[in-house]
Protein backbone atom coordinates (compact mmCIF):
# COMPACT_ATOMS: atom_id res chain seq x y z
CA UNK A 1 0.00 0.00 0.00
CA UNK A 2 1.25 3.26 -0.93
CA UNK A 3 2.03 5.68 2.21
CA UNK A 4 -0.75 8.35 1.14
CA UNK A 5 -2.77 5.78 1.24
CA UNK A 6 -1.69 4.29 4.12
CA UNK A 7 -2.14 7.51 6.44
CA UNK A 8 -5.28 8.20 4.49
CA UNK A 9 -6.70 4.65 6.53
CA UNK A 10 -5.83 5.74 9.35
CA UNK A 11 -7.54 9.08 9.12
CA UNK A 12 -10.35 7.45 7.80
CA UNK A 13 -9.99 9.80 4.77
CA UNK A 14 -11.12 7.86 1.95
CA UNK A 15 -11.12 9.42 -1.31
CA UNK A 16 -12.29 7.65 -5.26
CA UNK A 17 -10.55 7.91 -8.09
CA UNK A 18 -11.88 7.44 -11.91
CA UNK A 19 -10.74 4.23 -13.58
CA UNK A 20 -10.02 6.25 -16.82
CA UNK A 21 -7.57 9.15 -15.07
CA UNK A 22 -6.35 7.72 -11.73
CA UNK A 23 -5.06 11.40 -11.25
CA UNK A 24 -8.72 12.67 -10.41
CA UNK A 25 -9.80 12.15 -6.86
CA UNK A 26 -13.41 13.20 -5.10
CA UNK A 27 -14.77 12.28 -1.99
CA UNK A 28 -17.54 9.61 -1.43
CA UNK A 29 -20.23 12.74 -1.44
CA UNK A 30 -19.03 13.96 -4.58
CA UNK A 31 -19.03 10.12 -6.31
CA UNK A 32 -21.94 9.62 -5.15
CA UNK A 33 -23.87 12.39 -6.71
CA UNK A 34 -21.68 12.47 -10.06
CA UNK A 35 -22.41 8.95 -10.55
CA UNK A 36 -19.40 9.33 -13.47
CA UNK A 37 -15.88 10.90 -13.51
CA UNK A 38 -15.67 13.45 -16.40
CA UNK A 39 -13.68 11.50 -18.28
CA UNK A 40 -16.52 8.67 -18.24
CA UNK A 41 -14.27 6.92 -16.20
CA UNK A 42 -16.24 5.05 -12.86
CA UNK A 43 -15.27 6.09 -9.74
CA UNK A 44 -13.28 3.37 -7.59
CA UNK A 45 -11.94 3.58 -3.50
CA UNK A 46 -8.09 4.46 -3.41
CA UNK A 47 -7.67 1.35 -0.74
CA UNK A 48 -9.81 -1.61 0.45
CA UNK A 49 -10.15 -2.01 4.06
CA UNK A 50 -9.00 -5.38 5.45
CA UNK A 51 -9.55 -7.79 7.69
CA UNK A 52 -8.07 -10.34 9.75
CA UNK A 53 -9.56 -14.14 9.99
CA UNK A 54 -9.53 -13.41 13.61
CA UNK A 55 -11.49 -9.92 12.78
CA UNK A 56 -14.28 -12.06 10.56
CA UNK A 57 -14.68 -14.76 13.16
CA UNK A 58 -15.65 -12.17 15.82
CA UNK A 59 -17.80 -10.42 12.60
CA UNK A 60 -20.09 -13.87 12.94
CA UNK A 61 -21.42 -13.03 15.91
CA UNK A 62 -22.70 -9.50 14.98
CA UNK A 63 -26.41 -9.19 13.09
CA UNK A 64 -26.20 -8.48 9.54
CA UNK A 65 -27.16 -4.47 9.91
CA UNK A 66 -24.41 -4.19 12.57
CA UNK A 67 -21.48 -5.87 10.47
CA UNK A 68 -22.32 -4.03 7.36
CA UNK A 69 -22.57 -0.48 9.04
CA UNK A 70 -19.21 -1.56 10.00
CA UNK A 71 -17.69 -2.95 6.91
CA UNK A 72 -19.33 0.32 4.31
CA UNK A 73 -18.01 2.60 6.99
CA UNK A 74 -14.85 3.50 5.65
CA UNK A 75 -16.00 3.67 2.37
CA UNK A 76 -18.80 6.37 3.05
CA UNK A 77 -15.92 8.34 5.48
CA UNK A 78 -17.94 9.79 7.91
CA UNK A 79 -19.61 11.97 5.19
CA UNK A 80 -22.88 10.36 6.24
CA UNK A 81 -23.69 10.85 10.43
CA UNK A 82 -22.72 7.42 11.57
CA UNK A 83 -26.83 8.02 13.05
CA UNK A 84 -28.16 8.62 9.69
CA UNK A 85 -25.97 5.77 7.98
CA UNK A 86 -27.67 3.15 10.54
CA UNK A 87 -31.16 4.29 9.43
CA UNK A 88 -30.15 3.77 5.71
CA UNK A 89 -28.30 0.55 5.94
CA UNK A 90 -31.52 -0.47 8.43
CA UNK A 91 -33.69 0.47 5.40
CA UNK A 92 -31.75 -1.06 3.04
CA UNK A 93 -31.85 -4.66 4.54
CA UNK A 94 -35.27 -4.62 5.57
CA UNK A 95 -36.15 -7.75 3.80
CA UNK A 96 -34.35 -11.20 4.43
CA UNK A 97 -31.75 -12.91 2.08
CA UNK A 98 -32.65 -16.38 2.58
CA UNK A 99 -29.87 -19.62 1.67
CA UNK A 100 -31.87 -22.56 0.45
CA UNK A 101 -30.58 -25.53 -0.20
CA UNK A 102 -31.73 -27.38 -3.27
CA UNK A 103 -28.96 -30.67 -2.73
CA UNK A 104 -26.05 -31.42 -0.54
CA UNK A 105 -23.90 -28.20 -0.43
CA UNK A 106 -26.00 -26.16 -3.50
CA UNK A 107 -27.45 -23.22 -1.82
CA UNK A 108 -30.02 -20.84 -3.65
CA UNK A 109 -29.53 -17.48 -2.01
CA UNK A 110 -32.96 -16.08 -2.93
CA UNK A 111 -32.29 -11.89 -3.03
CA UNK A 112 -36.12 -11.35 -4.46
CA UNK A 113 -38.21 -10.58 -0.54
CA UNK A 114 -37.75 -6.83 -0.82
CA UNK A 115 -40.06 -4.10 -2.59
CA UNK A 116 -40.10 -4.59 -6.28
CA UNK A 117 -38.76 -8.42 -5.46
CA UNK A 118 -35.36 -8.37 -7.24
CA UNK A 119 -31.78 -7.90 -5.87
CA UNK A 120 -31.57 -4.25 -6.98
CA UNK A 121 -33.53 -3.24 -4.30
CA UNK A 122 -30.54 -3.18 -1.96
CA UNK A 123 -28.36 -1.25 -4.33
CA UNK A 124 -31.22 1.31 -4.82
CA UNK A 125 -32.30 2.05 -1.29
CA UNK A 126 -29.34 2.53 -0.03
CA UNK A 127 -28.68 5.04 -2.92
CA UNK A 128 -31.59 6.78 -2.14
CA UNK A 129 -30.70 7.37 1.22
CA UNK A 130 -27.03 8.61 0.39
CA UNK A 131 -28.76 10.96 -2.25
CA UNK A 132 -31.48 12.20 0.11
CA UNK A 133 -29.01 13.25 2.76
CA UNK A 134 -26.76 14.67 0.46
CA UNK A 135 -28.97 16.42 -1.83
CA UNK A 136 -29.65 19.37 0.45
CA UNK A 137 -31.43 22.45 -1.67
CA UNK A 138 -30.27 21.42 -4.75
CA UNK A 139 -32.78 19.59 -7.27
CA UNK A 140 -31.52 16.12 -8.99
CA UNK A 141 -32.50 14.64 -12.29
CA UNK A 142 -31.81 10.90 -11.72
CA UNK A 143 -30.62 9.02 -15.14
CA UNK A 144 -30.99 5.38 -15.33
CA UNK A 145 -31.10 2.63 -18.08
CA UNK A 146 -32.51 -0.44 -17.42
CA UNK A 147 -32.51 -3.96 -18.67
CA UNK A 148 -35.13 -4.89 -16.46
CA UNK A 149 -35.09 -4.96 -12.65
CA UNK A 150 -32.82 -1.54 -12.14
CA UNK A 151 -36.01 0.51 -13.24
CA UNK A 152 -38.55 -0.84 -10.99
CA UNK A 153 -36.37 -0.83 -7.91
CA UNK A 154 -35.01 2.66 -8.46
CA UNK A 155 -38.49 3.71 -9.19
CA UNK A 156 -40.14 2.35 -5.57
CA UNK A 157 -37.04 3.88 -3.96
CA UNK A 158 -37.03 7.01 -5.24
CA UNK A 159 -40.73 7.68 -5.36
CA UNK A 160 -41.92 11.05 -4.20
CA UNK A 161 -37.80 11.43 -2.42
CA UNK A 162 -38.26 15.16 -2.32
CA UNK A 163 -36.17 17.67 -4.95
CA UNK A 164 -35.21 14.51 -6.41
CA UNK A 165 -36.50 13.49 -10.01
CA UNK A 166 -35.85 10.37 -11.70
CA UNK A 167 -35.72 9.52 -15.73
CA UNK A 168 -35.59 5.90 -16.53
CA UNK A 169 -34.65 4.50 -19.89
CA UNK A 170 -35.49 0.56 -20.95
CA UNK A 171 -35.39 -1.06 -24.22
CA UNK A 172 -39.03 -1.51 -25.73
CA UNK A 173 -40.14 -4.52 -25.49
CA UNK A 174 -36.95 -6.38 -23.95
CA UNK A 175 -38.22 -6.48 -20.28
CA UNK A 176 -41.38 -8.57 -19.09
CA UNK A 177 -44.86 -7.69 -18.78
CA UNK A 178 -44.53 -6.68 -14.79
CA UNK A 179 -41.23 -5.54 -14.68
CA UNK A 180 -42.52 -2.70 -17.28
CA UNK A 181 -45.56 -1.89 -15.10
CA UNK A 182 -43.22 -1.37 -12.16
CA UNK A 183 -41.07 1.22 -13.59
CA UNK A 184 -44.14 2.81 -15.61
CA UNK A 185 -47.16 2.83 -13.21
CA UNK A 186 -45.87 5.10 -10.42
CA UNK A 187 -45.88 8.74 -12.15
CA UNK A 188 -44.99 11.60 -10.42
CA UNK A 189 -41.47 12.25 -10.22
CA UNK A 190 -40.97 9.15 -12.12
CA UNK A 191 -40.74 9.44 -15.81
CA UNK A 192 -40.30 6.26 -17.97
CA UNK A 193 -38.60 6.40 -21.61
CA UNK A 194 -39.48 3.68 -23.34
CA UNK A 195 -36.33 3.82 -26.14
CA UNK A 196 -36.48 1.65 -29.38
CA UNK A 197 -33.24 -0.01 -28.81
CA UNK A 198 -31.62 -2.69 -26.51
CA UNK A 199 -29.68 -1.17 -23.06
CA UNK A 200 -26.43 -0.88 -24.19
CA UNK A 201 -28.43 2.25 -26.35
CA UNK A 202 -30.14 2.88 -23.51
CA UNK A 203 -27.08 3.09 -21.29
CA UNK A 204 -24.93 5.04 -24.32
CA UNK A 205 -27.73 8.06 -24.12
CA UNK A 206 -27.12 7.90 -20.27
CA UNK A 207 -23.54 8.21 -20.39
CA UNK A 208 -24.05 10.80 -22.98
CA UNK A 209 -25.74 13.25 -21.00
CA UNK A 210 -23.14 12.81 -18.01
CA UNK A 211 -20.61 14.22 -20.51
CA UNK A 212 -22.55 16.89 -22.25
CA UNK A 213 -21.05 20.14 -20.41
CA UNK A 214 -23.28 22.49 -21.25
CA UNK A 215 -26.40 19.98 -20.19
CA UNK A 216 -24.37 19.79 -16.58
CA UNK A 217 -24.42 23.12 -15.85
CA UNK A 218 -28.33 23.81 -16.38
CA UNK A 219 -29.18 20.63 -14.69
CA UNK A 220 -27.86 18.68 -11.57
CA UNK A 221 -28.03 14.76 -13.23
CA UNK A 222 -26.92 12.23 -11.12
CA UNK A 223 -26.78 8.36 -12.13
CA UNK A 224 -28.76 5.09 -10.32
CA UNK A 225 -27.38 2.89 -12.19
CA UNK A 226 -24.44 0.36 -10.65
CA UNK A 227 -21.73 2.51 -12.20
CA UNK A 228 -22.74 4.70 -9.08
CA UNK A 229 -20.47 3.83 -6.20
CA UNK A 230 -23.24 3.81 -3.79
CA UNK A 231 -25.17 1.80 -6.16
CA UNK A 232 -22.18 -0.84 -6.52
CA UNK A 233 -21.19 -0.54 -2.64
CA UNK A 234 -23.52 -2.30 -0.94
CA UNK A 235 -24.18 -5.00 -2.94
CA UNK A 236 -21.75 -6.77 -0.57
CA UNK A 237 -24.31 -6.66 1.87
CA UNK A 238 -26.23 -9.61 0.68
CA UNK A 239 -22.85 -11.94 0.41
CA UNK A 240 -22.04 -10.70 3.89
CA UNK A 241 -25.72 -13.05 4.98
CA UNK A 242 -24.69 -15.89 2.79
CA UNK A 243 -21.36 -15.50 4.74
CA UNK A 244 -22.88 -15.60 7.55
CA UNK A 245 -25.61 -18.17 7.03
CA UNK A 246 -22.60 -20.72 5.99
CA UNK A 247 -20.21 -20.02 8.55
CA UNK A 248 -20.33 -23.62 10.27
CA UNK A 249 -19.24 -24.81 7.53
CA UNK A 250 -15.37 -25.73 7.46
CA UNK A 251 -14.82 -24.34 3.56
CA UNK A 252 -15.29 -21.16 2.18
CA UNK A 253 -17.88 -21.06 -0.47
CA UNK A 254 -18.27 -20.72 -4.75
CA UNK A 255 -20.61 -17.74 -5.50
CA UNK A 256 -22.02 -18.49 -8.88
CA UNK A 257 -23.52 -14.81 -10.16
CA UNK A 258 -25.94 -14.00 -13.21
CA UNK A 259 -23.60 -11.08 -14.06
CA UNK A 260 -25.14 -8.58 -16.83
CA UNK A 261 -23.45 -5.31 -15.98
CA UNK A 262 -20.97 -7.13 -13.86
CA UNK A 263 -21.56 -4.54 -10.36
CA UNK A 264 -22.70 -7.62 -8.83
CA UNK A 265 -20.03 -9.83 -8.79
CA UNK A 266 -17.62 -6.84 -8.67
CA UNK A 267 -19.02 -6.12 -5.30
CA UNK A 268 -18.90 -9.98 -4.45
CA UNK A 269 -15.23 -9.83 -4.65
CA UNK A 270 -14.87 -6.69 -3.32
CA UNK A 271 -16.11 -8.76 0.13
CA UNK A 272 -13.36 -11.33 -0.72
CA UNK A 273 -10.47 -8.64 -0.70
CA UNK A 274 -12.11 -7.53 2.20
CA UNK A 275 -11.01 -10.55 4.29
CA UNK A 276 -14.28 -12.60 3.69
CA UNK A 277 -13.64 -16.36 3.42
CA UNK A 278 -14.56 -17.14 -0.74
CA UNK A 279 -12.99 -20.22 -2.38
CA UNK A 280 -13.86 -17.99 -5.94
CA UNK A 281 -16.11 -16.66 -8.23
CA UNK A 282 -18.32 -17.72 -11.42
CA UNK A 283 -19.74 -15.20 -13.33
CA UNK A 284 -22.08 -16.69 -15.35
CA UNK A 285 -23.60 -14.93 -18.48
CA UNK A 286 -26.57 -15.61 -20.97
CA UNK A 287 -25.33 -15.85 -24.68
CA UNK A 288 -24.02 -12.32 -24.35
CA UNK A 289 -20.65 -13.55 -23.90
CA UNK A 290 -18.12 -10.62 -24.15
CA UNK A 291 -16.75 -11.64 -20.78
CA UNK A 292 -16.14 -15.32 -21.39
CA UNK A 293 -14.83 -15.13 -24.72
CA UNK A 294 -12.25 -12.34 -23.44
CA UNK A 295 -11.44 -15.12 -20.22
CA UNK A 296 -10.80 -17.88 -23.27
CA UNK A 297 -8.83 -16.00 -25.90
CA UNK A 298 -7.69 -12.25 -24.10
CA UNK A 299 -9.71 -10.68 -26.77
CA UNK A 300 -12.33 -8.00 -25.77
CA UNK A 301 -15.12 -7.67 -28.56
CA UNK A 302 -18.60 -6.49 -27.68
CA UNK A 303 -20.50 -8.18 -30.73
CA UNK A 304 -24.36 -6.78 -30.87
CA UNK A 305 -26.73 -7.70 -27.38
CA UNK A 306 -28.54 -10.40 -28.23
CA UNK A 307 -32.44 -10.63 -26.47
CA UNK A 308 -32.86 -13.68 -24.47
CA UNK A 309 -35.40 -14.75 -21.58
CA UNK A 310 -32.93 -13.97 -18.89
CA UNK A 311 -33.51 -10.01 -20.19
CA UNK A 312 -32.01 -8.17 -17.63
CA UNK A 313 -28.68 -10.00 -18.34
CA UNK A 314 -28.61 -8.30 -22.12
CA UNK A 315 -25.24 -6.44 -21.67
CA UNK A 316 -22.70 -6.83 -24.61
CA UNK A 317 -20.54 -4.45 -23.15
CA UNK A 318 -20.71 -4.65 -19.38
CA UNK A 319 -19.60 -1.23 -17.46
CA UNK A 320 -18.54 -2.47 -14.31
CA UNK A 321 -16.20 -5.27 -15.42
CA UNK A 322 -13.42 -2.51 -15.44
CA UNK A 323 -14.25 -2.38 -11.35
CA UNK A 324 -13.55 -6.22 -11.57
CA UNK A 325 -10.50 -5.75 -13.15
CA UNK A 326 -9.63 -3.02 -10.84
CA UNK A 327 -9.68 -5.91 -7.83
CA UNK A 328 -7.45 -7.88 -8.96
CA UNK A 329 -3.30 -6.83 -9.92
CA UNK A 330 -3.49 -8.46 -13.48
CA UNK A 331 -5.53 -10.63 -15.29
CA UNK A 332 -4.19 -13.86 -14.47
CA UNK A 333 -4.68 -13.14 -11.10
CA UNK A 334 -8.62 -12.43 -11.68
CA UNK A 335 -8.73 -15.50 -13.48
CA UNK A 336 -7.50 -17.75 -10.26
CA UNK A 337 -10.60 -16.46 -8.29
CA UNK A 338 -13.02 -15.79 -11.27
CA UNK A 339 -14.14 -18.12 -14.17
CA UNK A 340 -16.92 -16.78 -16.69
CA UNK A 341 -19.45 -19.33 -17.78
CA UNK A 342 -21.75 -18.34 -20.96
CA UNK A 343 -24.95 -20.54 -21.00
CA UNK A 344 -27.30 -20.63 -23.88
CA UNK A 345 -31.44 -20.37 -23.87
CA UNK A 346 -31.82 -24.38 -24.63
CA UNK A 347 -29.57 -24.84 -21.60
CA UNK A 348 -31.57 -22.51 -18.86
CA UNK A 349 -35.32 -23.97 -20.73
CA UNK A 350 -33.38 -27.26 -19.44
CA UNK A 351 -32.11 -26.14 -15.89
CA UNK A 352 -35.47 -24.74 -14.93
CA UNK A 353 -37.44 -27.92 -15.98
CA UNK A 354 -34.96 -30.31 -14.18
CA UNK A 355 -34.23 -28.29 -11.03
CA UNK A 356 -38.48 -28.50 -10.61
CA UNK A 357 -38.30 -31.67 -11.16
CA UNK A 358 -35.75 -32.87 -8.86
CA UNK A 359 -36.07 -30.38 -5.87
CA UNK A 360 -39.90 -29.18 -6.23
CA UNK A 361 -37.98 -25.45 -6.56
CA UNK A 362 -39.34 -23.00 -9.54
CA UNK A 363 -36.24 -21.19 -10.48
CA UNK A 364 -36.29 -17.80 -12.68
CA UNK A 365 -34.21 -17.49 -16.06
CA UNK A 366 -30.85 -15.60 -14.31
CA UNK A 367 -30.76 -18.23 -11.39
CA UNK A 368 -30.99 -20.66 -14.20
CA UNK A 369 -28.18 -19.16 -15.77
CA UNK A 370 -26.27 -19.17 -12.43
CA UNK A 371 -26.98 -22.79 -11.62
CA UNK A 372 -26.12 -24.24 -14.82
CA UNK A 373 -22.87 -22.70 -15.02
CA UNK A 374 -22.53 -23.40 -11.06
CA UNK A 375 -23.07 -27.41 -12.46
CA UNK A 376 -20.95 -26.86 -15.51
CA UNK A 377 -17.48 -25.47 -13.75
CA UNK A 378 -15.23 -27.53 -11.78
CA UNK A 379 -16.48 -26.55 -7.70
CA UNK A 380 -17.00 -29.49 -6.12
CA UNK A 381 -16.05 -30.10 -2.99
CA UNK A 382 -16.95 -26.36 -1.29
CA UNK A 383 -20.40 -24.99 -0.60
CA UNK A 384 -21.77 -23.80 -4.35
CA UNK A 385 -23.97 -20.71 -3.88
CA UNK A 386 -26.32 -19.44 -6.74
CA UNK A 387 -27.72 -16.42 -6.79
CA UNK A 388 -31.45 -16.01 -7.56
CA UNK A 389 -31.62 -12.54 -8.01
CA UNK A 390 -35.37 -11.95 -8.97
CA UNK A 391 -38.77 -13.64 -8.11
CA UNK A 392 -40.35 -16.06 -10.62
CA UNK A 393 -43.27 -13.59 -11.02
CA UNK A 394 -41.63 -11.88 -12.92
CA UNK A 395 -41.18 -14.00 -16.14
CA UNK A 396 -44.46 -15.45 -15.96
CA UNK A 397 -44.34 -16.31 -19.73
CA UNK A 398 -41.50 -18.58 -19.39
CA UNK A 399 -41.89 -19.83 -16.27
CA UNK A 400 -45.14 -20.85 -16.27
CA UNK A 401 -45.07 -22.20 -20.19
CA UNK A 402 -41.78 -24.14 -19.21
CA UNK A 403 -43.09 -25.63 -16.03
CA UNK A 404 -47.05 -25.98 -16.75
CA UNK A 405 -47.92 -24.32 -13.56
CA UNK A 406 -49.44 -21.01 -12.49
CA UNK A 407 -47.08 -18.91 -10.07
CA UNK A 408 -48.93 -17.38 -7.30
CA UNK A 409 -48.87 -13.24 -7.54
CA UNK A 410 -47.31 -12.12 -4.55
CA UNK A 411 -49.02 -9.48 -2.45
CA UNK A 412 -46.50 -6.79 -3.61
CA UNK A 413 -46.95 -6.58 -7.17
CA UNK A 414 -50.75 -7.67 -7.74
CA UNK A 415 -52.47 -4.26 -7.85
CA UNK A 416 -49.80 -3.43 -10.27
CA UNK A 417 -51.19 -5.85 -13.42
CA UNK A 418 -54.28 -4.03 -14.16
CA UNK A 419 -52.46 -0.54 -14.18
CA UNK A 420 -52.17 1.46 -17.17
CA UNK A 421 -48.29 2.13 -18.08
CA UNK A 422 -47.35 5.28 -19.43
CA UNK A 423 -44.04 5.51 -21.34
CA UNK A 424 -42.91 7.99 -23.17
CA UNK A 425 -41.29 6.47 -26.23
CA UNK A 426 -38.30 7.48 -28.05
CA UNK A 427 -35.70 6.80 -30.43
CA UNK A 428 -32.28 6.50 -29.09
CA UNK A 429 -30.78 9.66 -30.47
CA UNK A 430 -29.49 11.75 -28.10
CA UNK A 431 -30.32 15.22 -29.45
CA UNK A 432 -34.14 13.95 -28.90
CA UNK A 433 -33.12 12.87 -25.76
CA UNK A 434 -31.57 15.64 -24.42
CA UNK A 435 -34.23 18.04 -25.58
CA UNK A 436 -36.62 15.84 -23.53
CA UNK A 437 -34.49 16.67 -20.49
CA UNK A 438 -34.21 20.05 -20.72
CA UNK A 439 -38.21 20.02 -20.78
CA UNK A 440 -39.47 17.79 -18.53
Amino acid sequence: MEPNLFLQLIFNMMNYYSLTNHNHRVNFQQAVIKGLAPDRGLYFPQFIPHYSTAEWNDFATLELIELAQILISPFVNKEIPEDILHDIISDTLSFPFPLKELDKDVFALELFHGATMAFKDVGAKFLAGCLAHFRQEKELTILVATSGDTGGAVANSFLNVEGINVVILYPSGKVSNLQEKQLTTLGGNIKAIEVNGDFDSCQALVKQAFMDENLNKTMNLSSANSINIARWLPQFFYYLSAWAQLKSSRNPPVFSVPSGNFGNIAAGVLAMKMGMPVKSFIAATNSNDTVPRYFNNGLYAPEPTVATMSNAMDVSNPSNFVRLRALFDADDHMKQYVQSIAINEIETINTIKSVHQKFGYIIEPHGAVAYTALKKSEAKSYPMVFLETAHPIKFPQIVEDVLEVNIPIPDQVSGLLNIPKFSIKMDADYQIFRDFLETC
